[in-house]
């Protein structure tokens, strides 16, 4: 199978598209100055204590308190309270390393929040899952540093393997290589892609973890609540750690900055993989080049359709997900129900299994399958169910059919479900019904045109437009419109194709992919828009 990971970034957000074979699978979307992302490290204080709930509401300088339950305070709770309290008391001298820490008996799973915290109470807390809808983020003391083979885990001594690794040899051999190069009251988790790997790569990993650790005890011991202490990897970076295996073509993306920052983490995991980064630079949208616009168009939205004529619909709410799976008008339907509903639910099983991980849409979902009389054939529709949910790395449970035919899955939820809009607002009229001419919006485009040439003194610029009214400008290449136009204001503008705009939509960027604003006085003549100018006018002249 081949895969390929597509970085689109702008001024505003970083979007990380992962196709398999050219399909979508995995669609992350994150803004540039996204902050209370799952692994990032903050320093807060407790606001509130909560023994209803046995958890406390922290302060970590989001809008919304963030959430501690007690059982999210790790077994080592008590030997991490008492080192960052000698880490703060003691600011006239470098941070005890902990490996010279003695660490305290683990604490009781039984025990109250009010025993072990106090309002006020300095924390070094980790985002365990993102703010979702009217909630805060989600923290724990149990911290974690997680690279590409290995997990840190501070104040523990354990050393764990993953269940993929299935040669008893090699997770021994593991087991005895990560205890004789881990420092004392540190843990360890080998993950699955530390198969097979020297000691060298293992030994430079786990340094690099221990030096974040050391980095932001470092930055603890005087920063003041509430402030980060540590970031995670942006998306992109996060994305490739988590799923980077030799199958990996290509990984095209179209910013200098991400691009050196991707080259470089290839470059220390794999330096014999790092000419697989491409820095993309034409001028075409790049989710464009590589037909990713058109399938989010067709895969995000209540109704989505696959094979055959069939379609699930998708309908999210705060409690939960449901999908229904529908036959439509299958052309090639069986000659009796059964085998038809077997068959579209077959089919629907793998749509959805992509569905919930482009969307990464967790919690609770429930499947209405068409009704299947046969035992066996249910039975078949969640075998096949739980083989198409394997690749998916978010975790997950999925219970047999019920009696209604409704199947439930779990899927672990850290993060917002990707809600992607595919319906647009017509550009012309926001959505009211009455646009300008058609016919003249070749005239506007040629009136902004001139007004960014000779008025705003811009010349080297990209105009995208609709791929219709691209087409449309550049039909009969000499005597075309575009052709004219280039004659007349000079060769140096663009226009080109952009498939995620409206049909009457046009965007401006200049030579440093900066958007420019190309409204002018006349395109603002509603009347709310009058009585602004009359409100900016006259504080100006206050």
């Amino acid at each position: 199978m081949r895969s390929e990971l597509v970085v689109d970034v702008t001024p505003t957000d970083i979007s990380t598209a992962l196709l398999e074979d050219g399909r979508l699978v995995s669609l992350q979307k994150e803004s540039r100055d996204a902050s209370y992302a799952v692994g990032n490290l903050y320093i807060a204080k407790v606001k509130k204590l909560m023994p209803g709930l046995n958890a406390a509401f922290v302060n970590v300088g989001y809008d919304k308190d963030a959430f501690l339950h007690y059982l999210d305070l790790g077994s080592q709770f008590a030997s991490y309270a008492q080192y960052i309290k000698s880490v703060r008391d003691n600011t006239g001298k470098s941070p005890q390393s902990i490996s010279q820490f003695k660490l305290q008996p683990d604490m009781d799973k039984h025990g109250t929040v009010s025993d072990v915290l106090t309002q006020g109470m300095e924390l070094i807390v980790q985002v365990a899952k993102e703010p979702i809808s009217t909630k805060g983020p989600r923290l724990t003391t149990e911290i974690c540093f997680t690279g590409r083979f290995l997990v840190l885990i501070p104040f523990n001594n354990k050393i764990s393997v993953s269940q993929k690794i299935k040669d008893h040899g090699e997770k021994t051999r593991l087991r005895r290589l990560i205890e004789s190069i881990k420092p004392k009251n540190f843990g360890v988790i080998i993950r699955t892609s530390a198969e097979n790997k020297r000691a060298a790569e293992l030994n430079t990993e786990l340094n690099v973890l221990i030096k974040c650790w050391e980095d932001a005890v470092a930055k603890f011991q005087f920063a003041a609540p509430p402030s980060l202490l540590y970031e995670e990897d942006s998306r992109a970076v996060g994305e490739i750690r988590d799923i980077f295996n030799p199958d990996f073509e290509s990984i095209h993306v179209n910013d200098a900055e991400v691009y050196d920052q991707i080259h470089n983490y290839v470059s220390l995991i794999a330096p014999d993989r790092s000419d697989i980064v491409k820095l993309y630079s034409d001028d075409m949208p790049i989710f464009d080049k590589f037909s990713i616009t058109r399938q989010i168009k067709s895969s995000f939205g209540k109704t989505v359709s696959f094979k055959s004529g069939a379609y699930v619909i998708i309908e999210s709410t705060e409690a939960m997900h449901v999908i229904d799976v529908n036959s439509g008008n299958r052309s090639k339907s069986s000659t009796d129900q059964e085998s038809n509903a077997l068959n579209v639910n077959l089919l629907a099983a793998e749509e959805i299994a992509r569905q919930l991980r482009l969307r990464d849409m967790g919690g609770i979902i429930v499947v209405d399958f068409i009704d299947m009389a046969k035992a066996e054939h249910r039975q078949q529709l969640l075998e096949h169910m739980r083989e198409v949910m394997a690749k998916d790395k978010a975790r997950h449970n999925i219970l047999p059919l019920s009696k209604f035919g409704l199947m439930q899955i779990t899927r672990q939820r850290v993060r917002p479900a990707l809600d992607i809009v595919t319906a647009e607002t017509c550009p012309s009229c926001g959505g009211k019904g009455e646009i300008q001419p058609s016919l003249l919006f070749t005239d506007k485009l040629k009136d902004k045109i001139d007004y960014l040439i000779n008025s705003l003194g811009v010349k080297n610029f990209i105009m995208y437009v609709h791929p219709f009214v691209d087409a449309y400008l550049k039909k009969g290449y000499i005597f075309s419109e575009y052709s004219k136009w280039r004659r007349e204001y000079g060769r140096k503008f663009k226009i080109m194709p952009d498939q995620s705009l409206a049909y009457l939509q046009y965007k401006v960027f200049d030579k440093d992919r900066n958007e420019i604003d190309t409204m002018e006085e006349k395109d603002t003549n509603s009347s709310s828009s009058k009585k602004e100018r009359r409100s900016r006018s006259s504080k100006n002249n206050d």
